[in-house]
């Protein structure tokens, strides 16, 4: 393996990689073929602890930090497999350890942590908004003791496979509001009780196997004591998860960005023609190298971001700034990869087209390149807003 001197949190690397190794790329061409979900991987990382890593000890997760997550994701990704089926699990629990209650803690963290439940569903895209999360349309009204949902929701992954879901929905209309990031409040939606008695779920087949999904709310009653925090400031409660995703999505793509390095630096040593090792040819070996040197930057950008999340510093500028130049890494590796590769890289039983397909979505998922760009030019460089 290509740079085996990883520096950060060796051991959990190494079981990473001993876990990923019982997992081949035949278990998920098979998957793939039948868009059938990983449930006997997302099984073995829950049993190993590996998707509680940013749980604290007290709700029985391990308690570490961000940079933990980034190199269990790294890896995963490095090895072939793909940790998108359940990385939210991860992540999307911040809302409810940050924000919610005590009581709201100690019902669903430590179930979470066991694997008891799942919590990977995030409810908060729609189509009629898309990046503009201020223009949601999903609202949930107070009555009594309940709030009753309307409204729909897209691109949501994992929802067929999730016991619960953050769900970001208006409270107060925005017309309503003194700024557009007001009125909207955050709920835990019990998807077990919620299927058929006012959620919808239909899937969505894409060009790749991400169990991904839109949602239709009709007349769906929450119990008021599944609000996340204070009625109408949900908004910012989401801003920090946001930032751990893309953290932790940037280790993904630093860890595809590897495996593509890794196999195109095998295959042009041992692939000849001509009578001789294409690696030889600099024609060839010069995009390995650029794909390695793009990588290694990218790769300092997400521990710096990640590093800054643990330190409580804030970290949006630098979370989008790493999820940006980690996908674009990958992205150019998964190309050069391919054309290394030649026809074989079209072929399902070398792995790369699988792994070609998962990469490219980072340049669009959780937030589009341009919005990336947009943010570092007027909160960075204060140049005026474009929209």
């Amino acid at each position: 393996m290509i740079g085996a001197q990883d520096q950060s949190y060796p051991e959990i690397r190494e079981a990473v990689r001993r876990l990923c190794a019982d997992f081949p790329g035949d278990y998920w061409q098979r998957l793939d073929r039948d868009r059938a979900y990983p449930t006997e991987f997302v099984r073995a990382l829950t049993e190993a602890g590996f998707l509680s890593v940013l749980i604290p000890e007290a709700y029985g997760g391990s308690g570490l930090g961000l940079q933990a997550a980034t190199a269990v994701l790294e890896e995963i990704h490095r090895s072939g497999c793909n940790g998108g089926a359940c990385h939210a699990q991860m992540y999307t629990m911040g809302t409810v350890l940050k924000h919610g209650s005590p009581v709201q803690k100690q019902k669903y963290l430590p179930k979470v942590a066991s694997g008891e439940i799942r919590l990977q569903a995030f409810g908060v895209t729609e189509p009629t908004a898309g990046t503009d999360t201020t223009r949601i349309r999903t609202f949930a009204k107070r009555v009594g003791d309940t709030y009753v949902v309307n409204g729909q929701k897209i691109w949501i992954s994992r929802a067929e496979h999730s016991d619960l879901m953050v769900l970001l929905c208006r409270t107060t209309p925005r017309e309503e509001c003194a700024k557009p990031s007001d009125g909207m409040s955050v709920l835990l939606v019990d998807m077990r009780e919620a299927v058929g008695k006012g959620l919808t779920i239909r899937p969505i087949r894409t060009m790749l196997n991400h169990a991904t999904t839109e949602l239709f709310f009709d007349d769906l009653e929450v119990p008021a004591e599944n609000l996340v925090g204070e009625e109408g400031k949900g908004f910012r409660y989401i801003l920090s998860g946001m930032n751990a995703e893309r953290v932790l999505i940037a280790s993904e793509c630093i860890g595809d960005g590897r495996f593509f390095i890794d196999r195109a630096a095998a295959y042009a040593k041992d692939r000849s023609v001509f009578g001789r090792p294409i690696a030889e040819n600099q024609g060839v070996q010069f995009p390995i190298a650029r794909a390695h040197v793009q990588l290694s930057a990218a790769a300092e950008m997400v521990d710096k971001a990640a590093r800054m999340f643990d330190e409580g510093l804030p970290c949006g500028t630098e979370a989008n700034m790493a999820k940006m130049l980690a996908s674009e890494a990958s992205w150019y590796a998964a190309d050069m990869c391919v054309q290394t590769h030649g026809g074989f890289g079209f072929a399902e039983e070398y792995d790369i087209e699988r792994k070609f397909r998962e990469t490219r979505l980072y340049q669009v998922a959780p937030i589009s390149t341009n919005l990336i760009l947009s943010h570092v030019a007027t909160h960075v460089l204060g140049l005026p807003k474009s929209f």
